[in-house]
């Protein structure tokens, strides 16, 4: 694709971006509390609003299909994001974070996952550059990852240790108890990692998994580096504040899996198709381009992506509500929760101090 955005256009967003996150990393590191459900929303809506504004400026700078394809791509992924988040959650409800550091602890998970995209995004252009079947190989995982992600145990995911996360347990000398956002203490006169290690090697690995699922996605969308990393950028941005903003409300969105797998099935078959059309491959069709392959465009991708999240979400609500839990007791189900606490982490090693 012959790229419409001027040089000067992407240095200048990839700087601006630079310093938003680490605007937003410095206020964290600096002011660690509990963000109320008013700043989360603030904070929320004024990611969006950037997001919104910057595929404005696409359009403006650039043209319709550039913009459109950035829109396909950030809703995509902050999707997939929001299904993270989801296992974010579960991570510090297993590991007992403290509330009041959950945010130090999100924005290194976000930091994690803006490094393992970036890799990605690169190892995948460079495929799809010298390797242009790789379409098939992305089609067919983007399938068996919907067909896993609506009939798959999603509940229970993050539930067990990986055998990573085993295996740090076993060779890492850990405390029981959180100082604050450290990771090292001294124990009678011994130097230990504090549990914040161990969740923070979890959310590496869960990051490292997500990023598997989402790079492929996008690309069935663009092919557009710039595009990829930029929308992947601007749906983990505000994710932190989503956390605190929707709290225990994610695990009441029971139909929000099924419309994530949807557009994963979708896209997984726009790929395919799009490797029918742009077939090289000896073994099928003889090589040739299979020409009836229909070739889905960004502007229906956009209506498929934002209308699976609406209706997965709507009857999510619908289903909560007729429960009887309103949504504002979902959201603040564990508010209660002391955030004085240092609970013991299981499977940590004893501490001298007990």
């Amino acid at each position: 694709m012959e790229v419409a955005l001027p040089l000067w256009f992407e240095i200048t967003s990839f700087v601006a971006l630079v310093l938003i996150l680490a605007f937003d990393l410095l206020i964290v590191f600096k002011r660690p509390h509990i963000p109320s459900p008013k700043e989360s929303a603030l904070w929320v809506s004024f990611y969006v609003a950037l997001a919104l504004i910057f595929a404005l400026l696409m359009l403006l700078i650039g043209d319709a299909e550039h913009a459109g394809q950035f829109l396909a791509g950030w809703l995509t992924e902050y999707s997939l994001s929001i299904d993270n988040l989801f296992v974010f959650v579960i991570i510090m409800g297993r590991f007992a974070v403290p509330r009041k550091y959950q945010q130090e602890v999100l924005m290194v998970g976000i930091i994690l996952a803006l490094v393992f995209r970036g890799v990605f995004i690169l190892l995948g252009a460079g495929l799809i550059a010298s390797f242009s079947a790789i379409f098939y190989l992305f089609g067919a995982f983007l399938l068996w990852t919907a067909f896993n992600q609506a009939f798959g145990k999603h509940d229970d995911e993050g539930g067990e240790d990986t055998w990573f996360i085993r295996f740090a347990r076993r060779h890492l000398k850990v405390s029981t108890q959180y100082e604050g956002n450290k990771l090292r203490t001294t124990v009678a006169g011994r130097r230990m990692f504090t549990p914040l290690i161990i969740v923070f090697l979890a959310l590496g690995t869960t990051d490292l998994l997500f990023a598997l699922d989402s790079i492929p996605a996008i690309f069935g969308i663009t092919q557009s580096p710039f595009i990829v990393f930029t929308a992947n950028v601007f749906a983990l941005m505000g994710l932190r504040q989503l956390y605190f903003l929707l709290g225990h409300l994610l695990d009441k969105l029971v139909y929000l899996k099924y419309g994530i797998a949807f557009i994963l099935a979708f896209i997984g078959v726009k790929l395919v198709f799009h490797a029918m059309h742009e077939n090289e491959l000896p073994f099928i069709n003889n090589g040739e381009h299979i020409e009836w392959a229909p070739d889905i465009s960004t502007w229906t991708s956009l209506i498929v992506i934002i209308g699976s999240m609406a209706v997965a979400t709507i009857a999510s609500l619908i289903k909560l509500r007729m429960s009887g839990t309103s949504i504002s007791e979902a959201i603040h189900a564990d508010d209660d929760e002391a955030d004085s606490e240092t609970p013991a982490v299981d499977g940590a090693q004893e501490d001298p101090r007990a």
